[in-house]
C-alpha cells in the first residue's frame, strides 16, 4: 500500500547503520574529553567488529520492532514512540553484549553513544518526514478506486483525505446504483462493469470495495475479474466472509479492511530479502562479468541478432516487465510459438519442449547450464525480480489462468524457485503453478536459503533444463 516509499525505507535502514557506526567512532574519540572518569585516549581503542555489531544490532532490532514499517514512514508521530522503544532495547542489548565480550569498553562511552545516537537517528526521521511532506507533489501517490457509494464508502474516502492524502489519491467511485449521493456526482466514474477499463486508463493500484449490504454477492466475481490486473484489492470486512481466499486484515485511515492482494513479503522480511538480493546479485555480477563477455562472443559467432533477449513477463501483482536473458533461440522465435506448442494427455498446453527447433546450439548449452539466466541479475537489481520466487510467466500464458492460479503473483518472480529445484521443465505446467503457489503461501527467508542451496546442485546436475 505504501510502495512509493520503499526507496525511503531502504534509505532509512542504511542511514541508521551508517550513523550508528559514525557516532560510535566519534564518541570513542571524544570520550577522554567528556565528563566522567578520566580515560587515556590510548585506552579507547575499540575492535572494528564492535562498530559492525552496533550497526547490525540497531538495524535488526529496528526491523523486528516495526521501526521501518512503510505504514509509519510518512508520519513522524507514528515513528517516534516505536523508534524510542527500539532504541532503548538496542542500548540494553548492546550494553549486555559488551559486558560479556568487550568489558574493557568504557561504560560512559556506551551512555554517551546511546544519547547522541538517539538524537541523530531521531532527527533523521523527523527530517525525512518533513522532506516527504515538502516534496509531496514529487512523491507518486497510490491511485485509489473506491467501489461503492454507500455511507461506508464515503466515510472511507473522507478518512483517506483527512489522514492519508500524503499517500493516496482517490481517482473516483464506481457503483451500479443510480441514486448515489449528490456530493459524489463529480467523482462517479461509472458502473461495476467499467472497473477493468478504469483501472487501466487511470493506472489504479488499489481498489477498495465498500459495497452496501445486499451487494456483497458481486464481490467474488469482481475479485476474479481483477486478479489478472496489477492492483491490490481491499474489502471492508463486515460485507463478506472471505474464507475462500487467502486474506489478511489491515486498516486504511483506521478503518479495518481485508487485503485480498496484499504482498506475501512485507515489513522486515521484505527488507532482509531485498538486501540479500542486492548483495548477492552485485557480487555475482562482479565475479561473472568475464563469463558475460565470453557468452556474448559465442552467441554472435553462431548467429546474427542481439546477444540479450528481452521478453515481457508478468511479475508481482500482475505488473508486466522486461525480463533479460542471453538469446538462446533464433531471431523471430516468438512468431513461431504457435507451431511448437504441444498438449499433454489431458489437453493442457505445454509451451516448452525438449526438441524445440528454434533453439540454437549455443542456446542448448546455455539452457543446459542455466547460464542464459545470468542477465536476470539486472532485473534483480532493479527490483523487478528476486533471487528466489515463482517463475516469471509470459503474458499470453497468464491469459489462460484460472482465478486460483493468480495467487502465485503474490510475491516477486525469481531467477530460481521451488519448481526449478523440483524437476524444472520436466514437470507439467499445472504442477509448476502449484509449486509456485505453495511458495507464495509458505514464504520464509529460511525457505529461500534452502532453495538457493538446492539450485546449485540442480544446475550442476542439469536435469530438466532445456
Amino acid at each position: 500500500m505504501y510502495k512509493p516509499y520503499k526507496p525511503y525505507q531502504i534509505f532509512l535502514v542504511i542511514a541508521d547503520a551508517v550513523f550508528t557506526i559514525v557516532v560510535f567512532m566519534a564518541m570513542t574519540q571524544l570520550r577522554p574529553y567528556l565528563p566522567g572518569r578520566f580515560v587515556h585516549p590510548e585506552d579507547m581503542l575499540v575492535e572494528p567488529s564492535v562498530y559492525f555489531a552496533a550497526a547490525v544490532l540497531w538495524v535488526t532490532l529496528g526491523g523486528f520492532t516495526g521501526v521501518y514499517d512503510l505504514a509509519r514512514l510518512p508520519f513522524f508521530g507514528k515513528q517516534a514512540g516505536r523508534f524510542t522503544f527500539a532504541h532503548m532495547m538496542a542500548t540494553l542489548v548492546f550494553a549486555g553484549f559488551l559486558y560479556f565480550s568487550y568489558r574493557e569498553v568504557s561504560r560512559m562511552l556506551v551512555v554517551y553513544f546511546a544519547l547522541v545516537n538517539y538524537l541523530i537517528l531521531f532527527f533523521t526521521r523527523y527530517a525525512l518526514t518533513r522532506f516527504l511532506r515538502s516534496k509531496r507533489s514529487h512523491v507518486r501517490r497510490t491511485n485509489v478506486l473506491i467501489v461503492g457509494t454507500s455511507d461506508t464508502a464515503t466515510s472511507l474516502a473522507r478518512a483517506i483525505v483527512d489522514k492519508l492524502s500524503l499517500v493516496y489519491h482517490i481517482v473516483g467511485f464506481v457503483d451500479d446504483r443510480s441514486n448515489f449521493p449528490s456530493c459524489l456526482a463529480g467523482l462517479w466514474m461509472g458502473a461495476l462493469d467499467d472497473i477493468p477499463r478504469l483501472v487501466r486508463e487511470h493506472e489504479v493500484e488499489l481498489v477498495l470495495i465498500a459495497l452496501a449490504n445486499g451487494e456483497s454477492h458481486t464481490v467474488e466475481k469482481l475479485v476474479q475479474e481483477l486478479y489478472p490486473m496489477p492492483v491490490r484489492i481491499y474489502v471492508v470486512p463486515d460485507l463478506l466472509s472471505l474464507t475462500f481466499l487467502n486474506s489478511e486484515v489491515d486498516s486504511v485511515a483506521d478503518i479495518p479492511v481485508i487485503g485480498i492482494r496484499e504482498p506475501r513479503v512485507h515489513g522486515t522480511q521484505w527488507v532482509i530479502k531485498r538486501a540479500l538480493d542486492l548483495v548477492v546479485a552485485s557480487v555475482l555480477l562482479l565475479v561473472t562479468w568475464p563469463l558475460f563477455a565470453l557468452i556474448a562472443i559465442a552467441i554472435k559467432l553462431e548467429s546474427r541478432g542481439p546477444v540479450i533477449y528481452a521478453s515481457e513477463r508478468v511479475g508481482a501483482n500482475g505488473k508486466v516487465f522486461k525480463m533479460l536473458k542471453f538469446r538462446s533461440m533464433i531471431v523471430g522465435a516468438d512468431k513461431l510459438q504457435e507451431k511448437v506448442v504441444e498438449t499433454d494427455a489431458k489437453g493442457r498446453p505445454v509451451f516448452k519442449t525438449i526438441q524445440d527447433p528454434r533453439v540454437t546450439r549455443v542456446g542448448r548449452w546455455l539452457r543446459r547450464t542455466s547460464l542464459d539466466e545470468l542477465p536476470q541479475l539486472f532485473n534483480v537489481l532493479k527490483g523487478e525480480m528476486s533471487l528466489v520466487g515463482p517463475r516469471p510467466e509470459q503474458p499470453f500464458i497468464t491469459k489462460t489462468y484460472e482465478p486460483w492460479q493468480w495467487m502465485r503473483l503474490a510475491v516477486p518472480p525469481g531467477i530460481t524457485g521451488l519448481w526449478q529445484v523440483s524437476g524444472r521443465s520436466d514437470l507439467p505446467m499445472h504442477l509448476n503453478t502449484r509449486l509456485d503457489i505453495h511458495y507464495a503461501r509458505n514464504f520464509s527467508l529460511l525457505l529461500d536459503l534452502k532453495i538457493l542451496l538446492k539450485t546449485i546442485l540442480v544446475v550442476i546436475g542439469g536435469k530438466g533444463a532445456y
